[in-house]
């Protein structure tokens, strides 16, 4: 009988109440590996209340008391995250590499949260008026919560929880019931460092899980990465329950390359780009866009690097492993169905793959489409598989229009050799994260990860400083010491002086 991957509070596991499961499967063999609970509304108020409980305490716990617990977690994480990279790519499928790689640069948040105290500093001002000072804090919250997407069961919740604890706040993360495990283990990890119990919490579940942390008012923040559709219900839903909200949501994210640009160096990066995790990436390049008369050179560069890619069981010697759900696995399926009967070009077929694995994996290989229009459905939706579909324009102005004029804004990126052109394209595309020459450009965790447009909902960032802001609140206190000589009564309004 498959083991059940539980509810995590006051530092131990919580089975809860609703008796309801999800099946848990390996995406390499399709074998059910676990069930997870299913949280009910009741189960969700527990975990809920049990981070509402932690939260006078820690936010005033010392800072160095704080640090001191996320450094221990650092260690401790950097030690084992063998252990979490076997566990991502047992339950999510992408290869134990690309897990590894996950987790590192989940833990940069971790280490840039170490460095906490230096960005919770205020400032002050003495003497503002006559014997009057002014100084500015920022406090914590309260307790938040953090949703996110199976694609990266480490990474995201990293981008938040780091910096939610070191700066005084509770956390209930809601990791996604496709790949819930990493998260039980990850508060262990919290636990083992000296983190008192309910200031990490995990529930699990679905969308009762989720309405309950939306709508219940000890919550006070909400932080989510996923589709742009469930990314306005939370952000919507949210925000009308007076939470603050940042709402990461979907991507259509364009490359383009000029025809001065090194066509071996491009057509490498696309090639990482779009079939690395198996396109299971919001930073996915999903579009290339083919300037000039580069395009049938370009496509065929890209198309022979295809084939020395090994796709398989993610805990061989891989490089790209299956898709997370057999569901979503026909649902991309359908859309290189939809390309090639709209009239695009087939030019890798990931649908006739020979994986190395089990017949009962999820299998999809690297698909690369030519000649792909604007009004097709696997250009306008995110597919977020490894599909890639070429559009050829013949300017820099008719391709920075079609990135311009999509929907999402989350990353592009530009291949060129020409500086003038680079710094104007960094300048006039609309989009939130922008790579020159660079095919994912995901920030450092000192600087802010979001993009413009229906790719995020919120004013806010994740992590860097967009993030200690987005968990804390300023306020402003304005002090006197009165001594002997003051005195009277004066209804005038009070002036500087």
């Amino acid at each position: 009988m498959a083991a059940t991957i539980s509810h995590w509070l006051g530092n131990k596991t919580f089975t809860g109440t609703s008796g309801n499961t999800a099946p848990v499967t390996n995406p390499a063999t399709g074998a059910i590996t676990g069930r997870v609970a299913l949280a009910s509304a009741e189960d969700a108020r527990t975990v809920i209340d049990s981070a509402a409980e932690a939260f006078p305490g820690w936010r005033d716990t010392s800072l160095a008391k704080r640090t001191t617990v996320l450094f221990k977690f650092r260690e401790l994480l950097n030690d084992r995250k063998q252990e979490l990279a076997a566990i991502i790519t047992a339950e999510h499928g992408k290869v134990l590499s690309d897990a590894l790689g996950e987790v590192s640069r989940g833990q940069e948040v971790v280490e840039f949260a170490c460095g906490i105290a230096h960005l919770l500093k205020g400032g002050m001002t003495e003497n503002a008026s006559t014997n009057i000072d002014v100084a500015s804090i920022r406090q914590p919250l309260g307790p938040v919560a953090v949703i996110s997407p199976f694609n990266f069961p480490a990474m995201v919740p990293m981008w938040f929880f780091p910096i939610a604890i070191a700066a005084g706040n509770t956390v209930v993360l809601k990791p996604s019931e496709k790949d819930p495990t990493a998260a039980v283990w990850i508060a262990e990890l919290w636990a083992e460092a000296g983190l008192p119990a309910g200031v990490f919490n995990v529930l699990q579940g679905d969308k009762t899980a989720v309405d309950e942390l939306l709508i219940n008012p000890t919550i006070k923040a909400i932080s989510f990465v996923g589709s742009t559709p469930i990314a306005r219900y939370v952000y919507q839903t949210g925000t009308a329950h007076g939470k603050r909200v940042q709402a990461l949501g979907g991507a259509k994210n364009h490359a383009i390359v000029l025809p001065d640009a090194d066509l071996n160096a491009a057509a490498d990066a696309m090639v990482n780009a779009g079939y690395g995790s198996a396109g299971e990436r919001c930073m996915a390049i999903s579009v290339l866009v083919a300037v000039g008369d580069i395009a049938d050179n370009l496509v065929a560069k890209i198309a022979d690097r295809t084939k020395s890619l090994r796709i398989g069981d993610g805990t061989k010697n891989s490089d790209m492993g299956p898709l997370v759900t057999w569901q979503h696995r026909d649902k991309v399926v359908s859309y290189i169905d939809a390309g090639e009967a709209d009239g695009a070009t087939v030019v890798v077929d990931g649908r006739r793959v020979q994986a190395d694995g089990s017949a009962g994996g999820f299998w999809l290989g690297p698909t690369l489409l030519d000649h792909v229009r604007t009004d097709m459905s696997v250009y306008t939706d995110e597919v977020f598989g490894p599909v890639l579909s070429v559009v050829r324009v013949d300017s820099y102005d008719e391709a920075l229009e079609l990135v311009n004029a999509g929907p999402y804004g989350n990353g592009t990126a530009i291949f060129t050799g020409d500086g003038g052109v680079a710094r104007r394209f960094q300048n006039e595309v609309q989009v939130g994260m922008v790579g020159i020459n660079v095919p994912i450009p995901v920030p450092t965790a000192y600087y802010s990860f979001g993009g413009w447009k229906h790719s995020l909902f919120g004013d806010i960032h994740a992590h860097g400083t967009d993030g200690v802001h987005f968990f804390t609140r300023g306020k402003v206190v304005t002090s006197r010491w009165l001594d002997r000589s003051h005195g009277g009564i004066n209804l005038g309004f009070p002036q500087s002086g």
